[in-house]
């Protein structure tokens, strides 16, 4: 081809090959290619949208009825962005109520026109609750009223005195065995308790490789992420959660992504449905739920934001990334929302013009017809980020994982770069360091959800304090107590609300922050968290005050629906009816301001010499007898009143004397230096021992540095440095750190000594220790009690070698092992302490122990730790005369090997440790987190008043005390020497009184917790 004019030339032979085609294939061909260049200009001028509604001849423009009906969409999904979520502002719950309270002359009952609870079940009969206490919840906690409840369709019909007439027309309606009357006898009502952080059924128990949903790893920002996705319904959670009265949980994902996707409220019911979108309360429209409520006003959605170590650690990435992480995904939704409110401004002015654009068909014939070819534009949207933009429209309940002030900063700096609210800071261990910094929030202060005690386990959780609850108060900011379960078994979510009226949080306040403020924060306020006419019946009965410590629900109602079966209920007696007088800490809360949460914390020391302390208006007192034995030093069955006037002194760090009134032990010719004390009505007592915990090795449990380290197991990890040799084995002593934060907090609780093993997750953990709390450094007078207690191994499951390997293992070193700790184990010199929870597994140790002593004349002594499934086989242990220390008085089925579990009232009648104590067994009981150390009383206390009288308060003392130490074998010569705590305003068992001081023989000192502002 010579020029853009030349014509192409066909070779010879294709020539002749044209020539010989039929004239009559050649039209036919002429005719296909015709019609094939017709569909391509037709396909190519048809709109996308008209081949799902229509099929449309070729160039025509959609039908009228098609654009009109597309355009009425528009209109409708641009009202429908800019709706507010939530219940509308004239919203009235009392409009569910399906008949009114008005009853006719002949008996009928009134119609109301309200369709109850979209969750009530067909067939739930009406309940009455008469005679309670009831804690509305409402007028911000200080409404309580004596009267009656009355639930049907799921919701609560009435509150207060419910007349007989209802109640009879009721019952001729319904038919008079069909309404259950249960009459409650002056026990206290509250709204069901709402957990606003929890991760159960994303978290499950018993947890196995395939129950893990809580995070996702695949990047920092994944808002499009739904924990309702992966939502077990066979946790073992749901019905231990609601034994402890909770009726709804939000479920949040995890705290490894900054923006770790969108978390579901749902109430914790098991359903006939079985599915988990039939527990989700008020689904969102997004979740396209076939039964979700008919309402007519837009549900809230909820997210889940995370700053700080736990995303940063996930991704390698530094504060400065995660703030980026924010920005940029909030600017990518903003770029949607302003071309959503552009469209709009279109729409909603009928440019149709603007928005139906043409398409850019090019040239030629198409070109030609393209006036005829309108586009109708769809609504701009993108699926990945359509939940960010709808938290920009303020319709999503933002939780925001957030601990420290600078976190907090660069969170409400971007809540106000970006306009959009925070419903509630969860963790948020700093805030009540800077409340001014939270009402700097865009759109209003957010709530505030915290943790009672649990704290210091990472840097950023290193300054938190148990006052933080009473001064966000103090600050008009709204508080929440949550479980963040697993972390905390929901089950005692109601322990926090305890804990933190303890510290000072007034009684009000404490409850409201588990019930009315979580549900308000999660804009359910129009429905839960609130005992009213018109919100669900969620209800839970309690056998004592909300806030006395071991308040344990009797029933709990969930959508009018009783959800224990045969419930186990706990005779309390009548002091635990009314709400506990809470200590006065306002010194140490304004010492935890001013010394930026951590307040210094020894106590005042003085020798004790030949000092004497007269103590005054002593309500009782324990003692350790000469036989090791917790003994009463009055009756214990006295009353306070009865009491009031008791006097006991002590002398060189021992009693010296007691009395019955003001007249006795008169001490002014014991010594001149004599202390007189006014109890008002506080106890003396034998200081607690704690085990189970690594206190004294574990400052800060996420920080390497601040700790002794996990030990390096030999059958777990391979073959140990040569250095160490074959038969080293780890002493905790050698690691001990001295006036560590939780070891202080424990001293000043009354928990004055420690035994410790070192840490590890294999199975040869080491030699553990016992050491004063209080003492400044190892080489202090009594800081080491006894240097080698107990050899510790642990028989697990899950470790990466098999049971039977662990068990050959222990054998071999019980049977043959040359080192001389085996030794002293072998002799019966030293305590082989087993941790271990399967029934099954502790079997094979008592036969492991009859064998060794079929053949020797020394006895094994072996004593499990945990012993979760104990109650199995309690005779067996008994009869081969091992002692067990329960480490979970309050069980929780964490994993495999924990889920036979004895739960306790109100789930059964007995629990592990009654039933320990029924069967003769030395039984003791520990903590496993350093944190919980502090809380030792409350746990013996916990254990003695849900045991219906088979405790007293005598055996619960010894729990932590002389059977502790006789199960893991510390010297009896030592436990002579030990420490006395004096307790103001009230028992060792109750939340009323709070530790004075220590008077520590072994040491030599008599100290005292006074609180002075002026420290400098």
């Amino acid at each position: 081809m010579k020029g853009a004019d030349s014509q192409l030339t066909l070779p010879a032979p294709l020539q002749t090959r044209r020539r010989k085609l039929n004239p009559s294939f050649r039209r036919l061909v002429r005719l296909l290619l015709f019609l094939t260049i017709l569909t391509v200009i037709w396909i190519l001028s048809v709109p996308t949208e008209s081949f799902s509604t229509s099929i449309l001849r070729p160039f025509d423009p959609p039908p009228a009825e098609y654009v009109l009906r597309h355009r009425k969409h528009l209109i409708n999904k641009c009202q429908a962005i800019r709706a507010p979520a939530g219940a509308p502002s004239d919203y009235r719950p009392e409009s569910r109520i399906p008949y009114s309270h008005d009853i006719s002359e002949d008996g009928q009952v009134g119609i109301n026109g309200g369709k109850g609870s979209e969750r009530y079940v067909p067939g739930t009969p009406p309940t009455l609750l008469k005679n309670a206490k009831i804690w509305t919840g409402a007028l911000n906690g200080t409404y309580v009223i004596s009267g009656d409840i009355l639930m049907d369709k799921g919701v609560i019909i009435s509150v207060g005195p419910v007349s007989d007439a209802l109640v009879a027309a009721l019952s001729q309606k319904t038919g008079r065995e069909k309404l259950v009357l249960m009459d409650l006898a002056g026990k206290w009502v509250t709204p069901g308790l709402v957990d606003l952080h929890s991760h159960i059924g994303v978290q499950s128990s018993p947890e196995l490789n395939g129950n893990m949903d809580v995070n996702s790893h695949k990047a920092p920002i994944l808002p499009w992420l739904r924990s309702v996705d992966g939502l077990n319904t066979h946790d073992e959670s749901y019905a231990l959660a609601v034994a402890g009265g909770v009726t709804t949980a939000q479920i949040l994902p995890g705290s490894a992504n900054n923006i770790g996707g969108q978390a579901f409220l749902i109430k914790l019911r098991p359903t006939s449905e079985r599915s988990t979108s039939s527990k989700v309360l008020e689904p969102p429209e997004m979740l396209h739920y076939t039964n979700a409520s008919t309402e007519s006003y837009v549900h809230w959605r909820h997210m889940k934001h995370a700053c700080g170590e736990n995303p940063d650690r996930v991704y390698s990435q530094a504060r400065m990334d995660a703030a980026w992480n924010f920005r940029h995904a909030y600017n990518e939704a903003r770029k949607i929302k302003e071309t959503q409110d552009q469209f709009c401004e279109h729409v909603e002015a009928k440019r149709w013009d603007v928005i139906e654009l043409e398409p850019d068909m090019g040239s030629g014939m198409i070109g030609r017809r393209r006036t005829r070819n309108r586009k109708l534009s769809p609504f701009p949207e993108d699926l990945q980020w359509e939940s960010l933009v709808d938290v920009l429209r303020g319709r999503v309940k933002l939780s925001i994982h957030c601990y420290e002030a600078v976190d907090l900063d660069a969170i409400i700096r971007l809540s106000n770069e970006f306009q959009f609210p925070v419903s509630s800071f969860h963790h948020a261990t700093e805030t009540y360091l800077v409340p001014d910094l939270l009402k700097q929030a865009w759109g209003g202060t957010p709530s505030v959800a915290l943790f009672a005690i649990n704290a210091r386990k990472k840097r950023e959780a290193y300054r938190g304090s148990e006052f933080a609850p009473r001064i966000l108060a103090d600050n008009d900011i709204p508080v929440i107590l949550k479980s963040d379960h697993p972390v905390l078994n929901s089950r005692h979510l109601l322990f926090e609300a305890q804990q933190a009226h303890y510290y000072g949080l007034s009684a009000a306040l404490a409850l409201s922050a588990v019930t009315t403020v979580p549900a308000k924060a999660a804009g359910m306020d129009h429905r839960i968290g609130v005992i009213a006419e018109g919100y669900d019946a969620d209800i839970a009965i309690w056998d004592s005050h909300p806030l006395a410590l071991g308040a344990t629900p009797v029933q709990v109602f969930i959508d009018g629906i009783a959800q224990i079966e045969n419930p186990h209920e706990v005779e309390k007696r009548y002091s635990l009816q009314v709400y506990p007088q809470r200590p006065n800490w306002d010194c140490e809360a304004a010492q935890a301001v001013k010394w930026d949460g951590l307040p210094p914390l020894g106590g005042s020391k003085r020798v004790s010499g030949e000092g004497v302390v007269r103590f005054e208006r002593v309500q009782d007192a324990w003692v350790q007898d000469h036989e090791g034995n917790i003994v009463s030093l009055f009756n214990e069955d006295d009353s306070l009143g009865e009491q009031a006037e008791k006097i006991v002194v002590l002398r060189d760090g021992k009693v010296h004397c007691i009395g019955h009134n003001r007249d006795s032990c008169l001490v002014e010719d014991l010594a001149e230096d004599t202390s007189v004390i006014d109890l008002a009505g506080g106890s003396i007592a034998p200081a607690l021992t704690t085990f189970g915990s690594p206190l004294g090795l574990v400052e800060i449990r996420l920080e390497p540095a601040a700790n002794d380290g996990n030990v390096l197991d030999p059958l777990t990890s391979g073959n140990p440095p040569a250095i160490l040799g074959n038969t080293t084995i780890i002493r905790a002593v050698d690691g001990l750190q001295f006036e560590t934060r939780h070891a202080l907090l424990a001293h000043r609780s009354g928990v004055t000594a420690a035994i410790t093993a070192p840490v590890g997750s294999g199975f040869l953990l080491g030699v553990s220790t016992a050491f004063d709390t209080g003492a400044p450094d190892a080489l202090g007078r009594g800081a080491v009690i006894q240097e080698d207690v107990a050899i510790h191994v642990a028989i697990n499951p899950s470790l990466d070698v098999s049971v039977s390997t662990q068990m050959a293992t222990l054998r071999r070193l019980v049977f043959e092992d040359a080192g001389k700790i085996w030794e002293r184990v072998r002799k019966g010199d030293m305590t082989l302490a087993v941790h271990v929870d399967s029934a099954d597994i502790m079997v094979n140790l008592i036969k492991l122990k009859a064998n060794y002593e079929e053949t020797n004349t020394r006895k094994l002594k072996m004593t499990f730790v945990g012993a979760t499934e104990a109650h199995l086989i309690a005779r067996k242990i008994a009869k081969a005369g091992l002692s067990v220390i329960v480490t979970a008085s309050r069980p929780y089925p964490s994993t495999w090997d924990k889920r036979r579990f004895l739960p306790g009232p109100p789930l059964s009648a007995d629990t592990l440790v009654t039933t320990l104590i029924a069967n003769g067994i030395n039984v003791a009981i520990g903590v496993t987190t350093e944190t919980s150390v502090r809380n030792t009383r409350f746990e013996i206390a916990w254990a003695m008043l849900n045991s219906n009288g088979k405790i007293s308060k005598s055996q619960a003392l010894a729990l932590v005390t002389v059977n502790l130490e006789r199960a893991l074998g510390v010297d009896p010569k030592l436990i002579g020497w030990r420490d006395i705590v004096a307790y103001r305003g009230g028992s060792v068992f109750d939340m009323e009184s709070k530790v004075l001081g220590v008077a520590s023989k072994r040491r030599r000192v008599i100290e005292t917790f006074g609180c002075k502002l002026k420290d400098s």
